[in-house]
């Protein structure tokens, strides 16, 4: 057995062998993005995450100095998560509130945005037992600098705070000045758009809102696994009983169900992603779940909803939501404020129109199905008497 002096050497030398070969990485990356680029110039690409797919750090108002990375994280994750990322949503002004007001939710723009969008926990930890579940963008970005392409002329990332609605001011004039810069930067070359998942529904409010800068600035939008129409599955399932990212294992080290749940019910970009109820399903997804029944002896019988119309359904599931927070009981309902607010961006997001100029894909995989039905034995239900 290493003594813990031995052990702890060993990692401070270990610590510095992965700083020393993160700047050679850094300069190697650097320098692959300075050579000079084919005749005839590259189209700019901007890459746009989805659902959890940007870095977010958490700062204090009374100290400049302060500034956490608390998502994604994997040592401490649960603490600091329901330290820093646990909020209220706040219906006067649309958006996502801190529960400690000194406390503001920043999303990194180093690298041109694609720091935040890339290796989600850049830390030395992840690296040394290469935690490939945290590689967002890290692959496509590694290909595109290797096919040419150069950050800040040609290669931008656009990351952002998924907590909040995919329409809220500050994400689209964030999109727009995006846009703007990559479309300056190259030369007015219009451009690439790369969205992943939930980033595609921000991307289409974008182009229902500002269809006129949409057409402008952007040449291809390429898609892929968007929920244009919602999914089903995941959120109805998120709302009821939370989301994992992560089994196995690993999932000790991260965010746990319960923990995100307690997020979730407050996020306008969760009720955002509630099934279509004007979609035309070929089979409508449904949400089973188990209630029990006082007038049998607490028996419990499974019930069946349509997961369009399940508001009546969370209402009742999450009655006597709560968490507790520096000794304080909060409670956390389903958000009827946030689900009108959810209402009109769907109404948006079925009005938009791919402008005449702009080319679109739209890519999915077919080898996993996609959560559509729920069956959940984590949420048992009382029937009321």
């Amino acid at each position: 057995m290493l003594s813990a002096a031995v052990v702890r050497l060993r990692l401070r030398v270990l610590r510095r062998h992965l700083r020393l070969r993160g700047r050679r990485r850094s300069r190697r990356r650097s320098r692959r993005g300075d050579g000079e680029e084919e005749e005839g110039g590259r189209e700019p690409v901007l890459l746009v995450s989805g659902m959890g797919g940007s870095v977010l750090h958490a700062r204090r108002r009374s100290n400049p100095k302060f500034d956490l990375r608390v998502w994604v994280r994997i040592l401490l994750a649960n603490v600091e998560f329901k330290k820093y990322l646990w909020s209220l949503y706040n219906p006067d002004t649309g958006y996502v509130e801190p529960l400690d007001d000194d406390v503001e939710i920043v999303v990194p723009e180093h690298d041109h945005g694609l720091y935040a969008i890339d290796i989600l926990d850049p830390s030395w930890f992840v690296e040394i037992l290469h935690l490939s579940m945290v590689y967002h963008f890290h692959d496509m970005i590694d290909m595109l600098l290797d096919c040419g392409y150069k950050k800040g002329t040609t290669l931008f990332g656009y990351g952002y705070d998924f907590r909040q609605s995919n329409r809220i001011d500050k994400v689209m004039v964030g999109l727009r000045a995006k846009l703007e810069t990559a479309y300056k930067a190259s030369g007015g070359k219009k451009v690439n758009i790369i969205s992943h998942s939930m980033g595609g529904l921000l991307v289409s409010c974008f182009m229902s809102m500002n269809h006129n800068i949409f057409a402008k600035y952007v040449n291809k939008w390429i898609c892929i696994a968007c929920p244009f129409q919602g999914a089903p599955g995941c959120i109805n399932d998120s709302l009821l009983t939370g989301l994992q990212f992560v089994y196995g294992f690993e999932s000790f080290f991260f965010v746990s169900r319960w923990v995100m749940h307690q997020l979730l019910v407050e996020c306008p970009s969760i009720y955002e992603m509630l099934p279509n109820p004007k979609f035309k399903w070929k089979e409508a997804p449904i949400v089973q779940v188990w209630r029990k029944n006082p007038e049998k002896d607490g028996m419990t019988e499974l019930v069946m909803y349509e997961a369009t119309d399940c508001v009546s359904l969370f209402e009742e599931a999450l009655r006597n939501n709560e968490l507790k927070y520096n000794g304080k009981t909060i409670a956390l309902p389903f958000n009827m404020s946030v689900f009108k607010w959810a209402t009109e961006t769907r109404r948006i997001l079925d009005n938009a129109e791919l402008p005449d100029t702009v080319s679109f894909y739209n890519i999915y995989g077919t080898s996993y199905e996609t959560p559509y039905d729920v069956c959940s034995r984590r949420c048992i239900i009382w029937n009321s008497c």
